[in-house]
């Protein structure tokens, strides 16, 4: 396998009702199976999902996590309002969100936008990245994956990766089970996050500061077979049950 990745410079800051498939397609060409990858960031800013922190009152709860946390007790209660679950409040919110993810402060950031604003990311990823994709294919006639990616930290290591919140034109999972190894042996439990490992060398393309390449495109990862239950369910999740949550 012969891989090509190429970030996709030229795309400019993007304002509410920009279309990102359109400034996409202007930037680059595209082949049946590419894949691209995009940051939730401008998905976020083309759909207008930003409040204001001026416009946010925080609850009794917001004003006693912030106290703990030394946060802007506005923020925490964006976080909390973009939660479905608080799973830890300190030393860091940790929260579940209403597609699924998992993520520190619900994914809820103060960087990279103007004024005093946050940024929420999108209320239904998986949603956008099926529209990028039929708007890509509508302008090009070429069939793309679109994963929408964010940044998050991970159990016992430092520093962010990027993770998939959102995939269309793909499986999430590629799924090895009843696959043998080099020595016959049956594999009963291997299934590989395909998404989060694609996301995870775009970040390393986009950058977390100022690079200004909010999209990367990948040439040549081929296809795979699997599902798309990326989400433990709550039954499922082994560390909320040994967190007594």
């Amino acid at each position: 396998m012969s891989i090509q990745v190429t970030g996709i410079s030229g795309i400019p800051l993007i304002q509410k009702g920009d279309s990102l498939p359109d400034l996409i397609c202007a930037n680059t060409r595209f082949e049946n199976g590419d894949i691209i990858c995009v940051a939730s960031t401008i998905v976020s800013k083309a759909k207008g999902y930003v409040r204001p922190l001026a416009e946010i009152i925080p609850t009794p709860d917001a004003e006693r996590i912030a106290s703990k946390t030394g946060e802007d007790p506005r923020f925490v209660q964006g976080v909390l309002d973009s939660s479905v679950d608080i799973i830890i409040e300190y030393p860091f919110i940790l929260s579940e969100l209403p597609f699924g993810h998992v993520g520190v402060r619900a994914g809820v950031d103060n960087s990279n936008i103007e004024g005093e604003n946050i940024i929420l990311l999108p209320k239904d990823p998986m949603a956008e990245a099926r529209e990028i994709r039929e708007k890509i294919h509508h302008a090009t006639g070429v069939d793309v994956g679109v994963i929408i990616t964010d940044t998050c930290g991970r159990a016992f290591r430092r520093g962010q990766t990027g993770s998939a919140i959102g995939w269309a034109g793909m499986t999430a999972i590629r799924d090895f089970r009843g696959d043998h190894d080099l020595f016959g042996l049956e594999l009963e439990i291997t299934e590989e996050a395909v998404v989060d490992e694609i996301a995870a060398f775009s970040n390393f393309i986009m950058g977390e500061s100022n690079n200004g390449v909010p999209v990367v495109k990948f040439s040549g990862c081929g296809t795979w077979k699997g599902h798309d239950s990326l989400y433990f369910t709550k039954e499922e999740d082994l560390i909320r049950k040994a967190l007594h949550i």
